[in-house]
């Protein structure tokens, strides 16, 4: 099986960019929300933690927002505690899709967390930054505080620029988009015969 995990800046598109693959995709932010809604044992784990915001279950991402703005050390205490479900929940999709040819890892701090292996390709999805702020500026919960936070935990462009095999350029168009996968793909298959 290869394992093609997905880099780029918040806003870059990377969700869309793995979604186009059109391979079976581990999606660590969908993942993250069903596990705010569903997990009691990630409830209790952040609630013995951080007590005075986290309060309720299902956990409300608003609750989640303050922990983080009102201490900077909360975002990874919070990381911290996500991040070990999410790599159990990752480890099922990797079983379940054994006998794909291929799976896509869509993974927020990827390399940061060290979730990555060795033989992973590696594919950062390049985007202009008026772009980005444009694309950023729509999302329903967009805080320039929260955003400055996440990024200062993140290893810098031009390092994951470097880590990757490949750059694709995204310029939100679909037809750039299937065109560089698809040279990425052909490569791919050249490397592995």
């Amino acid at each position: 099986m290869i394992r093609i995990g997905i880099l780029g800046d918040i806003g870059s598109g990377k969700s869309y960019v793995a979604n186009s693959f059109g391979y079976p995709v581990f999606d660590a932010d969908r993942e993250v929300a069903t596990l705010y809604k569903k997990n009691k044992k990630i409830f209790k784990k952040l609630n013995k933690k951080l007590p005075k915001y986290i309060l309720s279950f299902p956990i409300n991402k608003i609750e989640i927002k303050r922990a983080i703005l009102s201490n900077e050390s909360n975002l990874k205490k919070i990381t911290k505690i996500v991040h070990q479900e999410i790599r159990k929940e990752m480890k099922l999709f990797i079983k379940k899709n054994k006998n794909k040819k291929i799976v896509i890892l869509d993974i927020p701090l990827l390399l940061e967390n060290k979730i990555n292996k060795k033989k992973d390709i590696l594919v950062y999805v390049d985007s202009q930054i008026k772009e980005i702020k444009k694309r950023i500026k729509k999302r329903a919960n967009f805080d320039t505080r929260l955003l400055k936070l996440f990024k200062k935990i993140q290893y810098t462009k031009s390092y994951k620029k470097k880590e990757s095999n490949f750059i694709i350029k995204n310029d939100f168009k679909k037809k750039t988009v299937k065109k560089s996968i698809s040279n990425i793909l052909n490569k791919i298959v050249e490397w592995k015969k």
